[in-house]
């Protein structure tokens, strides 16, 4: 007997339709990428800080990758609670990412903070917006994301700390990319 393989079941969670169940997922797995980049991301900036505050920031970066990790398994538990397969192979993440690779290897404390404070930012935005969507079809996956957006924003305000004079201004002030972060952060 052959095996029927899919990445899409007949069934979704109760109070959604199918194509609504499956839409959700879809959104998701768009996220499930980027919590997995993201994830990497952290762990390389982790290996690659030096510095005076090295110890700080090395130590400061652990949980965020473990709690980030902790949502790349809960993305992909919902997705397939909603009747997708979730994907979470590296080549299906390349081949859907519309960002580049982390652009940063061993640099200085404030070089790594201001860039990840681009990643967030922009890691952030796409979440909002994806937010927005399921916010539409399905309030529990809603309350996930409203959840992962609030620790994503305590962390990037722990890194914002160490950008921040006493004015309020932020070293990488203005920076869109990361290497224009890092520079600015020196």
């Amino acid at each position: 007997m052959a095996t029927k393989r899919t990445a899409h079941t007949g069934y979704t969670v109760p109070g959604l339709s199918l194509q609504d169940g499956h839409k959700v997922a879809e959104l998701l797995q768009s996220r499930l990428h980027a919590l997995n980049d993201l994830a990497l991301t952290l762990k390389h900036a982790h290996w690659n800080v030096v510095g005076r505050d090295f110890i700080s920031v090395h130590e400061m970066l652990d949980p965020q990758i473990e709690l980030v990790r902790a949502m790349v398994d809960e993305t992909a538990e919902r997705i397939a609670t909603l009747g997708v397969s979730p994907n979470g192979l590296p080549g299906a993440l390349v081949a859907a990412r519309t960002w580049d690779d982390y652009s940063i290897g061993r640099a200085h404390t404030s070089a790594h903070l201001a860039a990840l404070d681009v990643v967030y930012t922009g890691f952030l935005s796409s979440h909002r917006k994806t937010l927005a969507s399921v916010g539409e079809l399905d309030p529990i996956t809603e309350d996930m994301v409203i959840n992962q957006c609030a620790q994503l924003e305590l962390f990037q305000w722990f890194m914002r700390a160490h950008l921040e004079d006493d004015a309020g201004d932020l070293a990488n002030a203005g920076a869109k990319t990361e290497r224009s972060a890092a520079n600015k952060a020196k």
